[in-house]
């Protein structure tokens, strides 16, 4: 029943102009930031760069500034598509027929999270495209590229199940969206506030991501970026519990 309730999602999706819209769009600002990096950023000063003791590889010098403004990107982006999964539900009055129904509320929960999901891995291999694209030119660190993108997915995960949790707090898609993006922004900059030292440090999305972009698979980041998905995962089967015992 997961798969069936993530595949109706998904497929929902394509049938508004909000998804086609959304990854055009990206695509375009992608492109530019992209193109931007590699033929300003970095071709003009690539023989300085050769020049460096201790030379890290184009690798590392186009695909964290790349990717950093990809996630930064995508952070306004996954609000617009998560705002709808519960609030909609709710505001539609479809939300009793979906208790009604003989699927559990994690089935729910997990169907409607996996939908959004796809999408995001869609919009993850046209990402990937573009680093990839780099290999027509020369050689790059390979390892790198999927440590990255691997980094990035999993962010990217992190985004929807926040942006779900809040989606089931309000009826309203456009109030979930800016909490949903404001929520996200204080994860993203939780760092900067406390000049990355301490526990708030800690749970800074940014500070878990950054080591990704360097090629680094730490199992601790991937730890946390798991153990934030299943916290808000959980956090949303207990908020439709409450609404279908009427407590909330």
């Amino acid at each position: 029943m997961i798969f069936t309730i993530a595949w109706r999602e998904f497929r929902s999706l394509f049938l508004s102009p909000l998804a086609w819209a959304i990854l055009a769009v990206l695509q375009l600002i992608l492109g530019i930031l992209f193109f931007y990096i590699l033929i300003v950023v970095y071709g003009p000063n690539q023989d300085k760069y050769a020049l460096m003791e201790g030379w890290p590889g184009a690798t590392l010098i186009i695909l964290p500034n790349f990717l950093t403004l990809a996630a930064f990107l995508l952070l306004l982006v996954v609000p617009l598509l998560t705002m709808r999964l519960i609030s909609e539900e709710r505001r539609a009055k479809t939300l009793t027929l979906l208790f009604s129904a003989p699927i559990s509320m994690t089935e729910i929960v997990l169907g409607k999270y996996l939908g959004v999901m796809l999408f995001l891995l869609l919009v993850l291999a046209l990402v990937a495209l573009m680093p990839l694209s780099l290999l027509l030119g020369g050689r790059i660190d390979l390892g790198v590229v999927f440590a990255g993108l691997f980094g990035l997915a999993l962010t990217l995960a992190s985004f929807a199940a926040v942006g779900l949790f809040i989606s089931t707090l309000t009826q309203h898609p456009t109030v979930a969206a800016i909490a949903s993006f404001g929520a996200l922004l204080c994860f993203w900059l939780l760092d900067v506030s406390v000049q990355g030292t301490g526990l708030v440090a800690y749970l800074s999305l940014f500070n878990h991501y950054q080591p990704f972009l360097q090629g680094v698979f730490d199992t601790a980041d991937a730890a946390y970026h798991l153990l934030l998905i299943v916290t808000f995962l959980t956090l949303s089967v207990r908020r439709l519990d409450a609404d279908r015992l009427g407590i909330a």
